[in-house]
């Protein structure tokens, strides 16, 4: 009875550590952070995108803008005044003194011999009677009331300097600092900075002209105020 006894003990740790051998371990999955949005990668896309909608933008404009006619961009000018659409201007060749309805004048009969226009800066007034034949050949007169500051003058001059097609003289009793000139187109502003005098002179300078394929060069550089006699050119 007592051997019995031990080998029914034995037989149970027996079956424990059989137990104990077979059982299975959990694991612990491993889990796998999403990755979120590259937020400067969306950042620089997102800048890219601007930027070439904005040069696109630009592009369509500029070619739509150089679609217009001469007029439609000169008109567009703040502060141009188009006389061509209401003033009856005369391109006869005259001797003598002018009247003109504009001061300085935009256009209108004028003196057979046309100002040198070749970009001169004059420090003197200029006869209206050459200046506005000039205009007739395509140019742009760049005029300012003599009392101008000197830095004004040479920012003005800069503009002017080797550039055909354009001349500058001082005007006396101006109603503006300075006054630019066209044909039929006239820009008064109060400053040599005045972003559209350079609006004014692209547009107009050589495409206002009325007499295509004329020359700036070759005229007269006469001062004063009495025209030159005789047809001249």
């Amino acid at each position: 009875m007592g051997k019995k006894g031990r080998g029914s003990q034995t037989g149970t740790r027996s079956g424990a550590g059989t137990k104990g051998a077979g059982a299975t371990r959990k694991r612990t999955p491993i889990v796998v952070p999403k990755a979120g949005p590259n937020w400067g990668m969306v950042a620089l896309y997102g800048v890219v995108g601007v930027v070439v909608l904005a040069l696109l933008g630009y592009i369509g404009f500029t070619a739509w803008d150089k679609s217009r006619s001469m007029t439609d961009r000169a008109e567009a000018i703040s502060g141009v005044t188009n006389f061509r659409a209401s003033t009856d201007l005369g391109r006869d060749h005259v001797d003598g003194d002018q009247t003109y309805g504009q001061t300085p004048p935009v256009g209108g009969n004028h003196n057979g011999a046309w100002e040198t226009c070749n970009g001169i800066v004059y420090t003197q007034q200029i006869p209206d009677e050459h200046a506005v034949h000039s205009l007739e050949h395509g140019a742009v007169w760049i005029t300012y009331r003599p009392d101008l500051p000197a830095d004004q003058v040479a920012k003005l001059a800069t503009r002017v300097e080797g550039k055909d097609y354009t001349l500058m003289s001082p005007y006396p009793g101006l109603d503006a600092p300075i006054s630019l000139q066209a044909w039929g187109f006239q820009l008064k502003v109060d400053s040599a900075d005045d972003a559209r005098i350079n609006e004014f002179i692209e547009i107009l300078r050589l495409k206002a002209s009325v007499e295509d394929g004329a020359t700036c060069s070759g005229g007269v550089q006469a001062t004063g105020t009495t025209p030159s006699s005789g047809e001249g050119m």
